[in-house]
């Protein structure tokens, strides 16, 4: 099968490929990582780097603090502290290599609630993809100061899930876990030198499935298990994941290019099905609706245009943003389904409004448009 390549992909970098295996940063391998992300960002390719190495890192700023004897190893506080500690040092160690290569890197630490709640991914999402749009690369990590599970091993693994939850949440055409390992082996190659690469997963079965193992170090929190969960989301939502060896120069632009590399999770859905399908759930749980008049209508069936408040005629029910509403002509048949970028007591305000005036009259502003093209499916 001929591989397409990639507009947008989430990048996830372990910590044994930041740290080399060390408890500082290996800043050779991360000058050489921005330098390839940033050349594969001129070729006209968004992307969007999910980052591990904060705790790593706090564990230099830690051995430099007066006090740190007062931290008490191996709790959750511990590592915490080390998070807090090392996330500035992990940021401002992109933000000057990247400059390098002229190319701006914003931060956002989110947490699993983030993804959860239907406003605030709303939110994670537009804000990502504002960044996106001004060129910037979004550097994100989970916020291990106010969320323990990873900390505490319980949740995202070294952020292997919480990259593939951001990868449907962006609407990433491809997803790369770049670590210290070359992919998925028939068994763990630190243990079985005759373990052999596994180059193509279309199924994770019981094969799959046991030939992951945890990590073979304590340093990162993630492994072969971490990254098969991740996988499992990444193929659910329709977007290709490749495992690959972070220490491959110019690995990056090479698994773009569609060359067989590491580990490829090859989806049976399209990104679109995947998304499509989901939103049409909205048959049976919207929780409610607007109507729109022919214009609106023509131009969402035909052009496929977003919603925009001037095109809507009535609003029913009651919704929150992030809810998935019925779109309906005026004779109440049905145009589609969507994810409403307001709450329905705005949309009460803005009806037939140009999206200009939506600042003054709701006092805050979420977008221009009621209803995303890409929040959007019809039957």
């Amino acid at each position: 099968m001929e591989l397409k390549r990639p507009k947008r992909i989430v990048v996830k970098l372990g910590t044994n490929l930041l740290t080399s295996g060390q408890d500082s940063l290996d800043l050779k391998t991360i000058e050489r990582i921005a330098e390839e992300i940033s050349a594969v960002k001129a070729s006209g390719i968004e992307v969007l780097i999910v980052s591990s190495g904060a705790v790593a890192a706090g564990r230099d700023s830690l051995s430099r603090t007066p006090g740190k004897e007062k931290l008490q190893l191996g709790t959750v506080a511990y590592r915490q502290a080390l998070a807090a500690l090392g996330q500035p040092q992990l940021m401002l160690t992109f933000e000057l290599l990247f400059a390098k290569h002229s190319v701006e890197v914003a931060q956002a630490l989110i947490s699993r609630g983030d993804l959860q709640s239907r406003s605030r991914y709303l939110n994670v999402r537009n804000t990502l993809d504002a960044l996106l749009s001004i060129g910037a690369v979004p550097i994100l990590n989970e916020n291990d100061v106010v969320a323990v599970e990873e900390l505490a091993g319980e949740v995202y693994g070294d952020n292997d899930r919480l990259s593939a939850m951001v990868a449907n949440t962006v609407d990433a055409d491809l997803l790369i876990l770049l670590g210290d390992m070359e992919g998925l082996h028939t068994a763990d190659p630190h243990v079985d030198p005759n373990a052999e690469l596994i180059t193509i997963v279309t199924e994770i079965d019981d094969t799959i499935e046991k030939a992951a193992r945890g990590p073979h170090d304590k340093r990162g929190s993630g492994g072969m298990a971490s990254k098969l969960d991740a996988a499992r989301l990444s193929m659910d939502s329709g977007i290709p994941m490749v495992i690959a060896s972070g220490r491959i120069t110019g690995i990056i632009k090479t698994i773009c290019d569609g060359e067989r590399i590491g580990t490829r999770f090859e989806s049976t859905v399209s990104r679109k099905e995947s998304r499509k399908r989901w939103i049409l759930t909205g048959r049976s749980e919207h929780r409610g609706g607007v109507s729109v008049d022919p214009g609106a209508s023509n131009a969402i069936k035909n052009r496929g245009n977003s919603l925009l408040p001037i095109g809507i005629v009535e609003v029913s029910g009651s919704f929150e943003r992030g809810d998935i509403i019925e779109v309906t002509e005026i004779d109440g048949m049905t145009i589609g389904w969507g994810l409403a970028s307001y709450p329905s007591s705005d949309i009460e305000l803005i009806i037939g409004k140009n999206s200009k005036e939506l600042p003054d009259l709701v006092g805050h502003y979420y977008g221009a448009e009621v209803i995303h093209r890409n929040n959007m499916a019809l039957p």
